[in-house]
């Protein structure tokens, strides 16, 4: 699945809803939780609550917390048709939770949606990237992004991570020449410029 030399795995969990995975990236220990969360209200406290004792004894190293979390973090993140009833409760309780774990979500870019109704009467951003604030500090150009939808009506989501280290940073001089060709475009243009 990976370079052993990339990620060195040192312990998983798989439970109800999500895969937890420990391993050391560049000697410095990181965490991958990947949540499935069920859609009724009772599972995802059942979910959330599982999560935060996995957070609790393993509380240092960077932190992801990924995947379909079935909830959005404020209503603009759902528009259309919702035939749920959580509503506004549910909104406060993820949010919460998110507090209680220390992570925030990885600045987003592009497209704001995750997910569609096939018929498009709703869509929602559902899916997601929490990360803690030591991963924005290891790597601080993090960002997620929304991929293009195909057969699913989740959209996949993009981590980049990229912080590269050139050394110092080079002084010069840039001495360029232009060589100006005469052309029958180039007088027409300068015509128009001057009217």
């Amino acid at each position: 699945m990976w370079s052993k030399e990339t990620f060195k795995l040192q312990d998983k969990v798989i439970g109800g809803g999500f895969i937890y995975l420990r391993g050391f990236k560049e000697d410095q220990q990181v965490h991958i939780v990947c949540i499935y969360s069920p859609c009724d209200i009772q599972n995802k406290r059942l979910l959330w609550e599982t999560i935060k004792q996995l957070r609790n004894p393993h509380n240092g190293g960077l932190w992801s917390i990924l995947g379909d979390f079935n909830n959005v973090r404020h209503p603009a993140e759902r528009t259309g048709n919702c035939h749920r009833g959580d509503g506004d409760s549910s909104i406060k309780e993820f949010n919460d939770w998110i507090d209680d774990l220390e992570v925030e979500d990885a600045p987003w870019v592009g497209r704001k949606f995750t997910w569609f109704r096939p018929n498009g009467s709703a869509k929602s951003k559902l899916d997601r990237f929490l990360v803690s604030p030591e991963w924005i500090a290891k790597w601080p150009d993090t960002t997620q992004s929304t991929l293009d939808r195909n057969f699913s009506d989740h959209c996949p989501i993009l981590l980049r991570s990229r912080f590269i280290d050139w050394g110092p940073k080079p002084f010069g001089f840039w001495i360029v020449s232009f060589r100006i060709v005469p052309s029958k475009e180039l007088f027409m243009i300068a015509g128009h410029l001057r009217s």
